[in-house]
């Protein structure tokens, strides 16, 4: 082998190794209602939606561009934070009946695994609700990434995910049309 040669197979042994030792960026979830949020809304006895969100939640994710199974999510919500605009039902839905967040004040999603691409994304992981814990799938896309105006740098991702209130032991029956909770997520985190 040539010198020429071998100085080609070394730079390209090189340019793999540090590749495959890129890591994940880390960031830290925004704070909710500025640029992070997690809405729901179930359908109202087939006559409408009602919609709601969480108005407090936390958590971290790492993001590799390169290879997004070196990604994952963390997020705890505050289970007691549910608003529909509407302090009453707000009130039922902080009971036993639905959240019980008396036993529960915390939900949570672990990713356990990130498959894809950046505008097709499969997040698999554990949602726990009602201190019942299961595996959900979110499709998710990356919105986008770059410095902000205040010297830092941010991502953002959205994505969606559906899952039946029984599957929770939530057994409050509010009719056939009204099992099924449909969530939107929209993250932006702030580069550790």
């Amino acid at each position: 082998m040539t010198k020429i040669n071998t100085l080609f197979l070394s730079a390209a042994l090189l340019s793999v190794s540090s590749a495959a030792m890129s890591a994940p960026v880390s960031y830290a979830i925004d704070t909710p209602g500025m640029h992070a949020s997690i809405n729901f809304k179930v359908n109202h006895l087939g006559y409408s939606w009602l919609t709601g969100r969480f108005n407090s939640f936390s958590g971290d994710y790492q993001y590799d561009p390169d290879n997004l199974s070196n990604s994952k999510i963390n997020v705890i919500i505050d289970t007691k934070s549910v608003n529909t605009n509407h302090a009453e039902r707000d009130k039922h839905l902080r009971s036993d009946d639905f959240l019980n967040v008396k036993k529960h004040p915390e939900s949570s999603f672990v990713s356990t695994s990130i498959t894809g691409t950046d505008a097709d994304m499969q997040i698999k992981g554990n949602f726990t609700l009602n201190g019942v814990t299961k595996p959900i799938v979110i499709k998710g896309s990356k919105v986008g990434e770059g410095k902000d105006p205040w010297g830092g740098y941010r991502s953002g991702f959205m994505g969606t995910t559906e899952f039946k209130l029984a599957d929770y032991k939530i057994s409050k029956d509010l009719g056939p049309a009204s099992g099924t909770v449909y969530l939107e997520l929209h993250i932006e985190g702030t580069k550790k």
